[in-house]
């Protein structure tokens, strides 16, 4: 019996090493370090563990969790109850419970123990001199600069309805919350949106102005995951409810911030210190080399398998117009249509249809890759010398022989033009498949962004320049091996 019951508890050891949870992260400093926890807690108790993070905004990650492509991530009560519950009034954190189960079927966890509430922020010696201490103040000074975060300035809890709520006529800018510190540090603007427990508050001797109205609701730290996700690791994840205070997650973020320690590293170092898990799993000294020809690697990948597809598809289409030159003006103009969309919103609006990750940033590129590629195909085509045609239908060649034998040798300098111009368009437009979890070199970008690290975003922004030089050589090389050398 007891030979059994060791087998069953080995059998049930590695099903749980076996199963994978995708823990997802939002796009901000404090949303990498509370992933991270999760990550390596669960890690520790066996399960293997595929990190998505640089999720963007609220609305990305909880279209992930909601659409199966994440578990898991990392949220805060009052972003759950504006923008996702959308409600206009503050509700509990049970009300909260009841209405995400029966709207989504998503649960959440106890809270981490810290709120981080949004506030507006000012350097302490810029609100001394002009005396202010609430939001309400800021009524008295109409032309204060006023720069804020592109979430904030759209969230249900943000500048729309606050400035409604204290009467402020301030006109705000957006700008990245990574950089907001530093145009506030140089005097660029008075006035910023800051999450509580962001590290700069004290580094940068900054005032959070009082909310004297109560507008801000609670913005309790839990996970935020199915309803049919594993007991099992609801279980384990109750390790960290009540673990975290609003001075420890501060010194936390001021760790990666000013530190330059990697968020593993300081979530690995909370979890020993906390005695959560027993052994540092985390090794500092890991190779940044590694990790820069990993990310390299699903860059390449992003770029040349959209670019395929690209050619497989526009270069056909360009031959089926050429013959049938009515339809050139429509297909082109419809074609065109699709590089006007922004790339960010065009990855947003791919995520309710395809998920997150390699397909719909497979797809976006694809897209982008079409227009040079098909324009310069059919430009090519119809820029052949008509009296070469002329001799060619004379020797009775068939249309696909023409083809084959005159008009694509004698058009090919321009379409491989074409491809050029896709490639170098793909290196760049891949970096921003970061937002949606499909990696690549635009991770390093992204979360520099979010930490202000200029060495992270010249980690990503440096290889991405290198490929797309790379790439203007390679079609040099293509190109003296297929062009003929009359034609080049």
């Amino acid at each position: 019996m007891r030979k059994i019951l060791a087998i069953l508890l080995f059998m049930s050891h590695f099903c749980v090493n076996a199963q994978t949870v995708r823990v997802g992260a939002k796009h901000f400093n404090e949303g990498y370090i509370l992933s991270e926890i999760i990550s390596q807690l669960l890690e520790y108790n066996g399960y293997e563990v595929k990190r998505v993070y640089n999720l963007g905004g609220t609305l990305v990650c909880f279209e992930a969790l909601r659409t199966n492509a994440i578990d898991i991530y990392p949220e805060y009560t009052g972003t759950i109850a504006s923008e996702i519950l959308n409600s206009r009034t503050k509700i509990s954190n049970s009300e909260i419970r009841q209405q995400l189960n029966e709207e989504f079927q998503l649960e959440i966890s106890g809270s981490f123990g810290f709120s981080n509430s949004y506030g507006l922020v000012m350097l302490r010696s810029k609100a001394n001199e002009l005396r202010i201490v609430t939001i309400s103040d800021l009524k008295e000074h109409p032309k204060a600069v006023l720069g804020l975060s592109y979430e904030f300035l759209k969230r249900q809890d943000g500048w729309g309805n606050l400035a409604q709520a204290y009467h402020l006529s301030l006109q705000p800018a957006g700008l990245e919350h990574g950089l907001a510190y530093e145009a506030l540090r140089r005097a660029r603007i008075d006035i910023t949106d800051a999450y509580t427990t962001d590290g700069e508050i004290a580094r940068d001797s900054l005032i959070v102005l009082k909310d004297n109205l109560l507008f801000f609701p609670s913005y309790e730290a839990v996970s935020l995951y199915s309803r049919n996700l594993d007991n099992k690791i609801k279980v384990i994840l109750q390790a960290l409810v009540g673990k975290l205070t609003e001075s420890e997650i501060q010194k936390l973020n001021a760790a990666v911030l000013f530190d330059k320690k990697s968020f593993q590293e300081v979530a690995n170092n909370f979890l020993v210190n906390k005695r959560i898990i027993l052994t540092k799993t985390v090794d500092p000294s890991l190779s940044r080399w590694a990790d820069i020809l990993s990310k390299t690697r699903t860059h390449l990948f992003l770029t040349f398998s959209a670019l395929i597809l690209a050619i497989l598809f526009a270069v056909p289409l360009g031959v089926y117009v050429y013959w049938h030159p009515s339809l050139a003006k429509p297909v082109i103009y419809i074609v065109g249509l699709l590089q006007t969309i922004p790339s960010i919103a065009l990855l947003a609006i791919a995520i309710p249809l395809l998920g997150i990750g390699i397909v719909p940033a497979l797809v976006a590129l694809f897209l982008y890759a079409l227009l040079p590629i098909l324009r310069n195909t059919i430009t090519g085509l119809q820029s052949v010398d008509p009296l070469l045609k002329r001799v060619s239908d004379g020797m009775g060649l068939t249309k696909i022989q023409q083809l084959k034998w005159v008009e694509f040798p004698l058009a090919s300098s321009v379409i491989l033009s074409g491809i050029r111009t896709a490639s170098v368009i793909n290196v760049g437009t891949a970096t921003l498949a970061a937002f949606i979890g499909a990696g690549g070199l635009g991770e390093f970008i992204v979360t520099g962004l979010a930490l202000n690290n200029t060495q992270l975003i010249l980690q990503g922004a440096i290889p991405a320049a290198l490929l797309a030089i790379l790439m203007e050589l390679l079609f040099e090389v293509i190109g003296i091996w297929a062009i003929p050398k009359h034609l080049r």
